[in-house]
């Protein structure tokens, strides 16, 4: 290939991320994730492995005919049996590749017992066949960073004779540096005849934690095909995460002038729904996509943040989907960042009040790790009269094997007595359903966690609830030893925590989006 400044975007979150331990995604879920990937602009769509299984062959099959714009790339082992049954499984693609690798390392060249020669004859077969199926060939050295290099050399240029349109370089186990990674591209481009007419890629494991250095380093040194997953998902330590890679050459074009197709405005949106189909949380302190990327508490950082956004934040939090900072309210934060979320929050206080509320904030705070929006509002209000507007008088639910799981509630809402009888997945649903048929309303539930105060099936549980409506976000806490009835208290404090949102919503304005706890 010529030496562009495009970066090419592989990824293999359906395929590579999926092998995560307890990462399986249903076929709809694969779909999904493949929609967003294809309208977000990945390059090529590593849609999965179709020789493991009939569900793998259907999914890839079907994402391979849905895709409108990027390439579907199917992985096969280098044995005919599997790359027929990868491009029966792509062939309706608009760009199909079948992508086949072997393992070339001492280690792996055991596994199969086959020396350096007969492994060298197997890749010219294999990937010849590919070829003679498909135009687009990606063919992987695997555990190329442990691979002797004259053998690696050997290898690649047989790869690319027999028809390899691009050669991944694995950091299978996440072996490498950053040095190294550059030093074998660089390696490969001067030494393997014909290396300037095909893509090189590199795909890196985080074992180290140096996969997304690792492979930016090989980009710098003219690899421009990255192999990636959202939210670094992956086997062991995870991958090289998409997010990271496309972030840091947009942040750093200064010194790495390439660019990718990615609208980077969508990369949030696909990491939450990942992070929810895969059932694999992202850390809140996770680069670009944690819940803490755009926070901040310190009260030094709050006020230069509240003056010019730069001083502490490299990119905007609009760059990745988010509409804005977070200001997290906690024991660091001074009376700059106070008023301003108070103000967010629709309180305008005079001087003299805020330093009242200040003073209780900061009381809070120490014994609090995070002052959420709802406790603001209650420092603010907590002399009025007004009580709540809902609250638990009777509550019995019948669950066991025999469903459906039926919860009676007695509710008093606005000082009358109402009540009704709900089922559900459960007794918690039940409840909640219960709640919602006396007193509706549009929230969505973003959070229910259950955690036990103390040792022993006579502990008391504390429930967390947090619900958002139109922006607003409200959470709702409550213990007690019958895990239902704290969660029925804690879906019912987190409503009216919403009912005082709605009445201290700012002049003019029906949603307030201040907080981006969840950023992640």
């Amino acid at each position: 290939m010529t030496q562009t400044d495009r970066v090419k975007i592989f990824d293999t979150t359906l395929r590579d991320g999926e092998q995560s331990p307890g990462a399986t995604m249903t076929h709809e879920e694969k779909l999904e994730i493949a929609q967003l990937l294809d309208e977000m602009g990945v390059d090529i769509i590593e849609a999965g492995f179709p020789i493991a299984s009939e569900g793998d062959f259907k999914a890839v099959s079907e994402i391979a005919r849905a895709t409108q714009n990027a390439s579907i790339c199917g992985l096969a082992r280098a044995n005919f049996k599997d790359i027929d049954r990868c491009w029966e499984a792509v062939r309706h693609a608009r760009r199909p590749r079948i992508h086949t690798f072997i393992g070339t390392s001492p280690l792996h060249r055991a596994i199969p017992n086959l020396d350096m020669d007969q492994m060298a004859q197997r890749i010219h077969e294999t990937v010849t066949h590919a070829r003679n199926l498909c135009e687009d060939v990606q063919w992987s050295p695997m555990d190329a960073t442990r691979t002797e290099h004259d053998y690696l050399c050997r290898v690649v240029e047989i790869a690319i004779k027999a028809g390899a349109t691009t050669i991944n370089i694995p950091d299978t186990v996440g072996y490498t540096a950053p040095r190294e990674s550059a030093a074998l591209i660089r390696m490969l481009l001067e030494r393997v005849p014909g290396a300037d007419e095909i893509t090189f890629a590199t795909h890196c494991h985080n074992d180290l934690g140096m996969a997304t250095a690792n492979s930016l380093a090989a980009v710098e040194a003219g690899a421009r095909q990255v192999e990636c997953t959202i939210n670094g998902l992956g086997e062991r330590a995870g991958n090289t995460a998409l997010e990271e890679v496309v972030m840091a050459l947009k942040v750093r074009h200064d010194i790495m002038p390439y660019r990718t197709g990615i609208d980077t405005t969508k990369i949030m949106n696909v990491s939450r729904r990942v992070a929810t189909v895969s059932g694999f949380p992202v850390q809140f302190n996770k680069a670009i996509v944690g819940k803490n990327a755009f926070a901040h508490e310190s009260g030094i950082h709050q006020d230069g943040m509240l003056k010019n956004a730069e001083t502490f934040e490299i990119m905007r939090p609009t760059d990745v989907g988010l509409n804005e900072t977070n200001l997290v309210m906690g024991k660091h934060s001074g009376r700059a960042a106070l008023r301003a979320k108070l103000r967010d929050l629709g309180f305008d206080l005079a001087d003299n009040q805020l330093n009242d509320v200040f003073v209780r904030f900061k009381d809070l705070a120490d014994r609090k790790k995070e002052v959420f929006d709802e406790d603001l509002i209650a420092l603010v209000t907590q002399n009025d009269a007004s009580q709540d507007h809902i609250r638990l008088k009777h509550l019995r639910v019948i669950c066991g094997t025999d469903g459906p799981q039926k919860a009676d509630i007695v509710l008093e809402i606005d000082g009358a007595e109402r009540s009704t009888t709900a089922t559900g997945d459960g007794p918690v649903d039940a409840t909640f359903n219960a709640v919602k048929a006396l007193y509706p309303h549009g929230a969505t539930l973003q959070v229910y966690q259950v955690a036990a105060v103390t040792e022993g099936t006579d502990a008391q549980a504390t429930v967390s609830v947090r619900l958002e409506e139109q922006g607003r976000i409200a959470t709702g806490q409550s213990a007690d030893t019958d895990t239902v009835v704290a969660s029925a208290k804690a879906y019912i404090n987190a409503i009216n925590r919403l009912i005082v949102r709605r009445e201290k919503s700012a002049p003019g304005e029906d949603t307030k989006t201040v907080s981006y706890r969840d950023a992640g």
